[in-house]
């Protein structure tokens, strides 16, 4: 699939006006979906494009319509047209195709925005050692509460005065309040660590081979041990949309299992990435507290982590 082809583009717009109006989080979970069956075709010996042209391309990556054009398409709706139907811009589990056609339209531009925000951060050094679809995320989330909301990454100046840029007021501002206490998010960060570490060592170890002869692309080869624990956290987040109360509070893991895979990857050690999923735990939720508490749109911390951590792990290793 060519960049700048005029298909490409409309597929780029289409996937976004789509993501939007499914939904932010619907849209990243039909995305992981998408994954899992591009890799099952990989490992059948066919094409790779499945899974690198749409699940994680231009089509419907996360950073186009397989999420962050959910994420525009609601700051815009919540912050201009005010049809958002949950009422705010952090609400990324409403579908939002009862809103208007402006609303899905502006997804699809966001889409092209974010497809072209990829192709500029491969470009950028050091920058480009991160994970160039979480940048691409992050500045499209920062941007789009920029114009929709008139406001700064690190969010609301009279919430921050009145409880505190670090300080969660009880965890009553906090993005997934049931995972913030660090007793509870650092040990299932060493848990999805662990497993996202395992998985991609064996993944890695069945891949490398096929890769070798040529039966598998050298990228499928790599993507799918590195993305598989990514893909397992995202699809655990089902009962968010599906579910109430306590049943729907499970583990947001994602970025855990990121730290825990591209550790692995690079160091071949499984201890070593249940201590990278830790490091993973606390830096989201570390910058949950800088750019999405105090905030009046959704900025990723599992994103935003993905984006700190590829780097430094990429530039260390």
């Amino acid at each position: 699939m060519e960049t700048w082809s005029f298909d490409t583009l409309l597929l780029v717009f289409g996937g976004g006006i789509v993501g939007a109006a499914f939904g932010g989080l619907w849209s990243v979970i039909m995305c992981a979906g998408l994954v899992v069956l591009g890799s099952a075709i990989v490992f059948a010996g066919g094409p790779d494009y499945l899974l690198m042209q749409v699940a994680l391309g231009p089509v419907f990556g996360p950073h186009v319509g397989g999420f962050a054009a959910g994420l525009a398409a609601a700051a815009y709706a919540a912050g201009v047209r005010n049809n958002h139907p949950g009422g705010s811009a952090k609400d990324i589990l409403s579908p939002l195709i009862g809103t208007s056609w402006d609303v899905m339209a502006m997804g699809g531009i966001f889409s092209l925005a974010g497809h072209a925000l990829l192709q500029l951060v491969v470009l950028i050094p050091i920058l480009n050692k991160a994970d160039g679809v979480a940048v691409a995320v992050i500045v499209s989330s920062m941007v789009s509460r920029l114009l929709f909301f008139r406001e700064a990454p690190w969010g609301s100046r009279e919430s921050i005065k009145k409880i505190g840029y670090f300080n969660t007021d009880n965890y009553a501002i906090s993005w997934a309040p049931w995972q913030a206490a660090p007793s509870r998010h650092t040990v299932v960060g060493l848990g999805m660590g662990l497993i996202a570490g395992a998985l991609a060592l064996g993944l890695k170890a069945a891949l490398a081979p096929l890769a070798a002869t040529g039966a598998v692309s050298p990228a499928a080869a790599f993507v799918i041990p590195y993305i598989m624990g990514w893909v397992l956290a995202i699809l655990s987040l089902i009962p968010l949309n599906l579910a109430t109360g306590t049943v729907q509070q499970v583990p947001v893991a994602h970025a855990m299992a990121i730290f825990g895979s591209l550790t692995a990857l690079h160091t071949g050690s499984v201890v070593l990435a249940g201590i990278a999923g830790i490091l993973g735990a606390l830096i989201q939720e570390l910058l949950a507290r800088m750019f999405y508490n105090h905030g009046s749109t959704h900025i990723d911390p599992p994103a935003f982590a993905i984006l700190v951590g590829t780097m430094v792990l990429n530039l260390i290793f």
